[in-house]
């Protein structure tokens, strides 16, 4: 059995994330991580007629700049796995048609960068593919035409609201490097290729609703999941937060942060010093008017892209457990008087280089 506990895979072979790229726009170029990002673009637009079609160029963009700095042609891509937050993932289909592969369209709302890690690695654990792309983007003024108010209407926004980021990730996985045999030969571990970071486990998340309507707060709606998720985790594998150099959750922003953390406490795990939000680290918040911190599909992507890889590649964190939170609303639900579920996915990455006491591989 590759699942461990009520919920948890754990990968053979485990995949290796040989490259990612993030594009992002004005806004997002302005925050802390602005000069990690591949591409900041000063034109919300890029250079198109609307909102929707810039966002599918985030995704076309994030896309082609992966291959190029891999230098992989998208003929070596077995499969797509891509989503975004428009009505029929609209972003996605309109801006990774041109590549002409085989794709799965996912739509996880902001936990969708969770989810097509964990689809991607299980399709290339189980021997399906060699290697596969993952992308999602999002973009501020596409997501609030859809969820919220038109720009041109200049409503007041709420201290808990979030800010959808403009941005797209896109990711190369790739299936396990060579496998390296002892004298008895016996798989002794797996040399990866230039240390890249690799997915070694993952736990989907299953909806939870706590019966918030305000949609004005995601964190509110999305931390109880995100609690749900961490917690079989845990349970399942049998570590506990001290276990990871950072538990990284997608778009709970600072209020989603500060009800997680009282959560997990009640369950009696300590998340203080070991949480850290991608909402929270790709804005300022004493610069930048954004509330309680982004959101979106493209907000976990980037900062995947921009500070948690990079950081798994230099040595600075060895482990690190990523859980992309999504809201699961839509126009019509919030409309109609109902709630807003929340869905968080988690995703073990771990440094690229075998270390001392790692686990053993047999064939």
């Amino acid at each position: 059995m590759k699942k461990m506990g009520r919920a948890t895979m754990v990968f053979d072979h485990p995949p290796l994330i040989l490259d990612s790229a993030s594009i992002v726009g004005p806004k997002e170029g302005e925050g802390p991580l602005g000069k990690y990002f591949d591409q900041v673009w000063e034109d919300p637009m890029l250079g198109k007629k609307t909102w929707e079609e810039a966002e599918s160029e985030l995704q076309t963009k994030a896309a082609q700049a992966v291959l190029e700095k891999a230098g992989i042609p998208s003929a070596k891509i077995d499969y797509l796995f891509a989503g975004d937050l428009l009505g029929q993932i609209i972003a996605t289909s309109f801006g990774l048609a041109s590549f002409h592969r085989p794709i799965f369209g996912l739509y996880g709302a902001c936990s969708t960068m969770g989810e097509a890690l964990i689809l991607s690695a299980m399709c290339l654990d189980g021997g399906f593919a060699s290697k596969v792309l993952a992308v999602t983007s999002s973009h501020f003024a596409s997501a609030e035409r859809q969820f919220r108010f038109p720009l041109e209407y200049g409503n007041q926004r709420p201290l808990s609201a979030t800010w959808t980021v403009t941005g797209s990730g896109a990711f190369i996985v790739s299936r396990a490097g060579s496998l390296a045999k002892d004298k008895g030969g016996s798989v002794s571990g797996v040399k990866w290729e230039n240390g890249c970071p690799r997915i070694t486990m993952a736990t989907p998340g299953k909806i939870v609703d706590m019966g918030v309507k305000d949609s004005m707060n995601m964190g509110a709606c999305m931390a109880p999941a995100a609690c749900d998720t961490i917690e079989t985790h845990f349970r399942d594998t049998h570590t506990k937060p001290e276990d990871y150099d950072a538990v990284i959750t997608g778009d709970l922003g600072y209020v989603g942060h500060e009800i997680l953390v009282e959560l997990m406490g009640k369950k009696g795990y300590d998340m203080g010093k070991v949480h850290l939000d991608c909402g929270i680290e790709i804005f300022d918040k004493d610069r930048q008017d954004t509330h309680s911190g982004g959101s979106g599909c493209g907000c976990s992507a980037v900062v995947l892209s921009a500070m948690i890889l990079p950081r798994l590649m230099d040595g600075t964190w060895e482990k690190v457990l990523f859980v992309p939170t999504g809201a699961l609303l839509s126009s019509i639900s919030f409309n109609e008087g109902k709630s807003v579920p929340g869905i968080a996915h988690a995703v073990v990455l771990e440094q690229g280089q075998m270390r001392k006491g790692a686990a053993v591989f047999h064939l």
